[in-house]
């Protein structure tokens, strides 16, 4: 008998996750009696139960979750080969680079205008995305690099560092801890950053997002705003407060916190050479940016509240 295909696989996750073949029928737009011939045939070549089923609902046995781990993997890489083979075989292959608006430590200008000169380089998209957004495109193939910032999950993924620059406090000015020139995190006790973690728990991470949860999708000038009104604090590197200054604003150093480091990214088995260009002129651009801009040059460069 052959090895499972690719429709058995989708067919397995999409009952896996909505425990019901009826439901998961409608989402595949298939009837359900084939489905449930397909999961039958997939159970008798793999030798297990992988799913345990009764006149209500469908649960997924211990041998069914560990399958359908794996079973995401591989339906998540053969999603990502097709696409990158589709955007290498049309008539305009363009390299797709993911990225958070302003976090690009204002690297991003001088790297595609340095990236055109490359022999290897190609046309490039930007693909805009919110916090965490950028290395599930990686993943997923609709994206060949990007520019993200320090911590994320580098499963499969190979990154180098471009440049590391401090952070801030930005805290609304009428907050009692912007009379202060410095703090420390413990300082920050019953202050929330806009993804509902406390703030003074400083580098410890918080919970993976929700992609239901409406700050998950909040852009920078809604947070600032939400900073501005005191309903929010805020950790922004100085290349991303110089963008945004605002009269309600105080920024504040903040003694234990630690820098951000911004890093070029990639997934591991690439090998196009566009990629290792865009990655080649990343790094060369990141070292001759200055990343010791001091903070006491920053109020009156920018007018920040002081």
């Amino acid at each position: 008998m052959s090895d499972p295909d690719v429709r058995q696989l989708r067919y397995f996750v999409a009952v896996a996750e909505e425990r019901h073949f009826g439901r998961a029928a409608e989402r595949l737009g298939i009837a359900q009696p084939p489905l449930s011939r397909a999961i039958r045939e997939l159970e008798r070549h793999l030798g297990v139960r992988l799913l345990e089923r009764t006149t209500r609902q469908v649960a997924v046995t211990p041998a069914g979750e560990e399958f359908l781990r794996d079973a995401r993997a591989a339906l998540d890489a053969v999603d990502a080969a097709v696409r990158r083979a589709r955007n290498a075989g049309s008539t305009r292959p363009v390299l797709r680079v993911a990225i958070k608006a302003d976090f690009d430590a204002g690297l991003l200008p001088t790297i595609l205008e340095e990236y055109k000169a490359e022999p290897d380089g190609l046309p490039v998209d930007l693909l805009f995305g919110g916090r965490g957004d950028q290395v599930p495109a990686l993943r997923d193939g609709r994206a060949d690099v990007a520019l993200l910032p320090l911590p994320y999950d580098d499963a499969g993924i190979d990154r180098e560092p471009l440049l590391t620059e401090p952070r801030l406090l930005a805290i609304s000015a009428t907050d009692p801890l912007a009379a202060r020139r410095s703090l420390r995190l413990a300082d920050l006790a019953g202050h929330t950053l806009p993804d509902g973690s406390p703030a003074a728990v400083g580098e410890t991470p918080p919970p993976p997002p929700d992609r239901h949860r409406p700050e998950h999708r909040l852009d920078l000038a809604q947070i600032f705003h939400l900073v501005e009104i005191g309903e929010t604090v805020f950790f922004p590197p100085i290349s991303v407060v110089q963008r945004h200054t605002r009269p309600g604003i105080a920024y504040r150093e903040v003694d234990d916190l630690e820098p951000s480091t911004l890093t070029v990214a990639w997934p591991e088995m690439s090998r196009s050479p566009a990629v290792a260009a865009f990655v080649r002129v990343a790094g060369r651009v990141g070292a001759a940016h200055p990343s010791d801009r001091a903070w006491a040059d920053l109020p009156t460069a920018t007018g920040l509240v002081t």
